[in-house]
């Protein structure tokens, strides 16, 4: 099986790309990245070294038709799965045009070339914040409207609508994750749990928006990387499945835990001016992917939160480089 993954070497796709590797001795997989900030030809060097020619890595950008469609013709691929993606929110408020060019833009270039070229199947990899904001009560289902709440997560909403009527008008061979928010290796240091890990690492100020009581469901990226092989293995075609991590807990707590495991005095948080539109709770219902296709989320939050704070201590050669570039200076 030969498999075509777009932002391969960022936090999600390059995990996803070990786990495959690892795991499927038949497979073969390309990786299409821009190495934009969030993405470093770095992480994925241990790949590279270990698997030979069952991967190979492409640059590009996924909304360039000439490349993707040149990749498309010229070799056959059983699947593709759209990784590539802007992410982070409050890049969203102060850019929306660059989320709107690579989420929408870039997932309609990817899905005509896969549907001109051989009719893989695609994967899209897209997140529980397309449903917007929850009440203290309730879960997404994959049957929740969706109500989008911050450009970045309008721009997921509208690629997924785009995936959905590629299957309706076109008959293509489609599916959709929906998942909770992602920790573990890897992680950009803007991410909440990767940036207050380096900022309690340095006694530095811990900036959380508000109160710190948003709430977040969340599930370590191996449990999400195997979701999501699950569904483009055995997913029905035009179908939508949420991926969760059955760990809801609030900013605030999060940042407690990370401060306990490094010893360091809750006295470095310093609550500041929430951002515009944050929603307050996400809460996943998966029992669908549960009943179907028998997958559940098998790592322990406490566990893994202990694991992640060990990788960054000991991966400072990989995150040092990141940081000093400023790219990661946000609040949570």
């Amino acid at each position: 099986m030969n498999i075509l993954v777009t932002g391969g070497s960022g936090f999600i796709g390059s995990n996803f790309i070990r786990y495959v590797l690892q795991t499927e001795s038949d497979v073969t997989l390309v990786n299409l990245d821009a190495l934009t900030y969030a993405g470093a030809s770095e992480t994925t060097i241990d790949v590279e070294e270990g698997f030979g020619v069952r991967y190979r890595f492409v640059r590009g950008d996924i909304t360039d038709t000439g490349l993707v469609e040149q990749l498309l013709q010229t070799e056959t691929f059983d699947g593709v799965l759209n990784f590539a993606a802007e992410s982070h929110v409050d890049r969203s408020i102060t850019d929306p045009s660059t989320f709107v060019r690579t989420n929408v833009v870039g997932t309609s270039v990817l899905l005509e070339a896969a549907r001109k070229f051989h009719g893989p199947r695609f994967l899209q990899v897209s997140t529980d914040e397309v449903y917007g904001s929850l009440g203290p009560k309730g879960q997404f289902t994959e049957k929740t409207a969706l109500d989008p709440s911050s450009p970045y997560s309008a721009s997921k909403a509208g690629a997924d609508h785009l995936v959905l009527a590629a299957h309706r008008t076109f008959g293509q061979n489609v599916v959709i994750t929906r998942c909770s928010n992602n920790y573990g290796p890897y992680q950009h240091p803007e991410k909440l749990i990767p940036l207050m890990i380096i900022k309690a690492l340095h006694d530095q100020p811990l900036p959380i928006y508000g109160n710190g009581l948003n709430i977040r469901d969340w599930i370590h990226v191996t449990d999400h990387c195997r979701g999501i092989w699950t569904v483009f293995r055995q997913g029905q075609s035009g179908e939508v499945y949420n991926l969760g991590g059955n760990a809801e807990k609030a900013n605030l707590t999060v940042v407690c835990a990370i401060l306990r495991a490094l010893g360091k005095p809750q006295s470095l948080i310093s609550f500041v001016n929430d951002r515009p539109g944050h929603d307050q709770r996400y809460a996943i219902d998966y029992a669908r992917v549960t009943a179907e296709l028998n997958w559940l989320p098998e790592k322990n939050f406490a566990s893994g939160l202990a694991e992640t704070v060990r990788w960054y201590q000991s991966n400072e050669a990989w995150w040092r480089p990141i940081i000093e570039q400023k790219t990661y200076e946000r609040s949570y």
